[in-house]
């Protein structure tokens, strides 16, 4: 009687997670899938007129990086405006930024309380633009040449007053292989693309890294004082967008790519724990929810895979699984050996969870750039 119960528990637990993998595989709105998406088209370059576009560059401490982005945006077109906010930076940002031709400094001012220090360096930023359309680029971000044009002419064909590109993370180790095409993986699963970009109002989302917007739409919507302590500020600023009956796109592209080199696991854990506890709305009910998620999810399929009666169940629920992964591994270009180590990677970022988590709890809301930003009052993320 005791292995007959035992036997029912298995099957009734080793079908949980091929309900998880195969739900998702079965979304309608398909978050797995890799569809939406802008590429550069270099042949576009010599008819490409930017004189409507301001670029604004928040830049703290990028001297490393800051000549590559800039030469980036030089290569798309002809008649850009580009503006870097020096956001107090310690190294020659600054000064390199302005031996380029054609490109405006202004110092930023100190960062006031409650104020992100991006946010703050963008509102500063503002007041300068004078087209019709604003560029916001992080100064990590360096743009292929064609992909500014066709990120203007999607805009214009979707009809879209705010779109924002997923940049691709520079992979250079270990580390990044497994961890950063994940990164992109999970964030689709949280604001699944295609429901984003959708005209309801319940699910809004972005890319801060590289956003085409209306300027007049940024400027109705309070853009970046209303936001001024946003963590998450690209969500938050794509709900803001939505809520006021604007519509947004988000989608990726290996045009926008990062030139920040993360390389190691601690550098990994540093940018994702700044804001993942955010992202549950500091809520410990939800942390304990994502956690028994992940069990859920990766390791009953482990749980049961050396049971020889429910083996093959739990082998099925593993290649589902990895079938939700291997769209983003081949747009990549990655090998799909790595969706192997999918549940490795999952550990990994529940572990950072709970050091966003724990941050918080000992007062420290996120730290980033030398700076720390304490709990003070919330602006919290949605969904």
């Amino acid at each position: 009687m005791v292995f007959m119960a035992w036997d029912t528990l298995s099957w009734v637990a080793v079908s949980i997670p091929i309900l998880i993998w195969g739900g998702l595989l079965l979304l309608p709105w398909r978050p797995w899938s890799t569809r939406e998406r802008i590429e550069a088209d270099p042949q576009t370059i010599p008819a490409a007129n930017l004189g409507e576009i301001t670029v604004l560059i928040p830049a703290r401490n990028e001297a490393n990086m800051i000549g590559d982005t800039l030469t980036g945006l030089q290569a798309q077109g002809t008649g850009l405006h580009v503006v870097v906010i020096d956001d107090q930076s310690s190294d020659a940002t600054a000064q390199i930024a302005a031996a380029h031709p054609n490109i405006r400094v202004i110092d930023g001012q100190p960062l006031p309380d409650g104020w992100v220090g991006k946010l703050w360096a963008l509102e500063q930023g503002k007041a300068t633009v004078h087209t019709a359309l604003t560029l916001l680029l992080d100064a990590d971000i360096q743009l292929q040449p064609g992909l500014l044009a066709a990120m203007l002419e999607h805009k214009r064909r979707e009809g879209r007053q705010f779109v924002s590109l997923m940049a691709d993370l520079r992979r250079t180790s270990f580390w990044d292989r497994l961890l950063l095409p994940v990164f992109v993986y999970y964030f689709k699963l949280l604001y699944p693309f295609a429901l984003s970009n959708s005209y309801c109002r319940h699910v809004a989302a972005a890319a801060g890294g590289c956003v085409l917007v209306d300027t007049a739409a940024l400027r109705q919507v309070g853009a970046f004082a209303s936001l001024h302590n946003a963590l998450i500020d690209d969500c938050a600023l794509a709900r803001k967008m939505k809520n006021a009956g604007y519509h947004t796109w988000l989608g990726l592209s290996r045009g926008v790519a990062s030139l920040r080199p993360y390389g190691t696991l601690r550098s990994i854990n540093d940018m994702v724990a700044r804001s993942a506890f955010t992202q549950l709305g500091y809520s410990t009910w939800l942390l304990l929810a994502v956690t028994a998620l992940f069990i859920m999810a990766y390791g009953l399929i482990f749980a049961f895979l050396g049971l020889p009666h429910v083996w093959p169940l739990a082998l099925v629920a593993w290649l589902a699984m990895m079938a939700s992964y291997l769209p983003t591994l081949r747009y990549y270009h990655m090998s799909p050996l790595w969706a192997l180590l999918l549940p490795l990677s999952a550990a990994l970022y529940l572990g950072m969870t709970w050091i966003s988590a724990i941050r918080y709890w000992r007062g420290t809301r996120s730290r980033w750039k030398n700076r720390s930003y304490g709990k003070g009052s919330l602006n919290r993320p949605g969904i």
